[in-house]
């Protein structure tokens, strides 16, 4: 190999953030770390508990003590941290409903602290999209709202708590993935809104997180056609360079989303769209959600160097990108110096104040029977990830009875759950019920056979309340479904 592919090779593994197996690092991964890889991405896979993560991290860091480690943890119903119990803070969704911007930078300030002390660079996180689209499957409750001068001071807001405790935060998915439809896990998800439009409201909060501070910027695989008709925006030049640091001024690190979604990686494959990705602006390269091994490094850094010799990726584009992360991990090793405490109970505190109810019948007179209406969440959610109201309600009332209900649930299961909740206090509760039809139609049998039953919404609310009471969290989280069992019951 000749010194020029040494360099090159040096300068390709700076800008990958490469995901791994294993609540330890692997060898391989220790071997690229100490050769120059420049990042790696956690994920609940790799989290077991605190000190886990913290002896994982110090692991990472003694083979390259400037090593950008990721991890996705928006703390809301997405939580990499809390995978395994469910977050102990609200998501973005219910601090935009208490739109108190204190009380958000409280909680980006002690999920900050929280990352900072098991050794977490960077936070893939705030969402900054605006929720302007209702039927929208992949953001929902991840967002502050469909307001975008509330998403915009709130994503401010939350930029200035987190990096306040000395971790770098991360807007995404720009230009904004709100007003979709898709899903860009499975394929690029489409944007027709106007430049005029997007100016007004895709880009505000994006806008407010710069002038924040923010460190990074996290693409979207969004074809947005009113700058882009054919590229998704990880790949375009005129989304990446002409939009976010010329016109918008970023100069921080652009992240892509992981490169091996299949809405950029099925016509360009992994490694022709992470050459594109860096050609376009893009200066880190995400991978790992699915891809998770040596065998995708190798191939990236490849890629990434046979684009430079063969005059595909410009040399100086590719060391501007590795000089921007190195610069990140600069700015973390001074800002890591500030010691910023939890502050455990600001997720609860924010919890309650996110619940809103309409009707009377609160607090239930009795230990309940509970029908919760098992609804899948999208791929960003942990599927293991516990959630629902029962427990909580059970922690409390130890008479109270429970049962999950699937959209392939038996016929037989309608008698069984009114014949469970006879004499007694129905509460049935739901995760963004109305983009499932068959739980909108089991909820609606409930209640025309108890038309006083409780319904408890975790997701997205319905723009009119459902049924005589109607009680909605903005989330999934355990702190968000602890606030819905203290007003149930009664008992703070």
């Amino acid at each position: 190999m000749t010194q020029l592919d040494t360099d090159l090779a040096l300068l390709a593994d700076t800008v990958l953030q490469p995901g791994f197996v294993g609540t330890a690092a692997p060898d391989w991964v220790r071997r690229r770390l100490g050769r120059g890889l420049g990042g790696v991405a956690l994920y609940s896979r790799n989290i077991a508990d605190r000190a886990q993560v913290a002896a994982l991290t110090a692991q990472l860091r003694a083979e390259n003590p400037d090593v950008v480690i990721a991890v996705d943890e928006e703390a809301g119903d997405v939580t990499r941290l809390d995978a395994g119990t469910g977050s102990d803070r609200p998501g973005n969704l219910a601090l935009g409903a208490v739109d108190d911007a204190a009380l958000t930078e409280a909680v980006a300030r002690d999920i900050g602290a929280d990352l900072a002390a098991v050794g977490v660079t960077l936070n893939y996180a705030p969402t900054v999209d605006v929720n302007s689209r209702p039927e929208n499957v992949v953001i929902g409750v991840r967002s502050f709202g469909a307001d975008p001068a509330l998403v915009a001071r709130h994503s401010a807001a939350w930029v200035r708590g987190l990096q306040s405790a000395g971790v770098a935060a991360c807007a995404k998915h720009f230009p904004g993935h709100g007003d979709t439809v898709e899903d860009s896990h499975y394929d690029a998800a489409r944007v027709g809104s106007s430049r005029a439009e997007l100016a007004a409201v895709a880009l505000p909060p994006f806008a407010a997180a710069i002038r924040a501070g923010v460190r990074a910027v996290m693409t979207g695989h969004l074809v947005v056609s009113a700058y882009d008709a054919e590229l998704p925006a990880t790949l375009s030049p005129a989304l990446l360079t002409g939009l976010l640091r010329e016109e918008l001024g970023f100069d921080g690190l652009i992240v892509t989303d992981g490169i091996e979604m299949a809405a950029v990686a099925k016509q360009w494959g992994v490694g022709g769209a992470a050459v594109r990705a860096l050609a376009a602006g893009a200066d880190a390269i995400c991978v790992g959600g699915e891809y998770k091994n040596e065998g995708i490094v190798g191939l990236l850094r490849n890629s990434i160097v046979t684009a430079v010799r063969e005059g595909v990726l410009a040399e100086q584009r590719l060391a501007d990108a590795a000089a921007r992360v190195r610069e990140l991990a600069a700015w973390q090793r001074v800002a890591s110096a500030a010691t910023v405490p939890r502050t455990p109970e600001v997720g609860l505190r924010a919890a309650r104040r996110a619940v809103r109810v309409t009707g009377p019948g609160l607090p239930l007179a009795a230990p309940p029977h509970v029908v919760e209406l098992d609804t899948p969440t999208g791929i960003a959610v942990d599927q293991a990830m516990p959630w629902g109201v029962a427990g909580p309600l059970g922690a409390r009332w130890a008479a109270t009875t429970a049962e999950r209900v699937t959209a392939d649930a038996a016929p037989s299961w309608l008698d069984a759950a009114l014949t469970a909740a006879t004499g007694r206090p129905l509460v049935v509760v739901g995760r963004d019920v109305r983009q499932h039809p068959w739980a909108v139609s089991a909820r609606a049998a409930l209640l025309a056979a108890r038309p006083d039953a409780v319904v408890v919404e975790l997701g997205m609310p319905e723009p009119t309340p459902v049924g005589a009471t109607y009680l909605v969290t903005h989330g999934g989280t355990r702190a968000c479904a602890a606030a819905a069992a203290e007003v149930l019951t009664g008992q703070h």
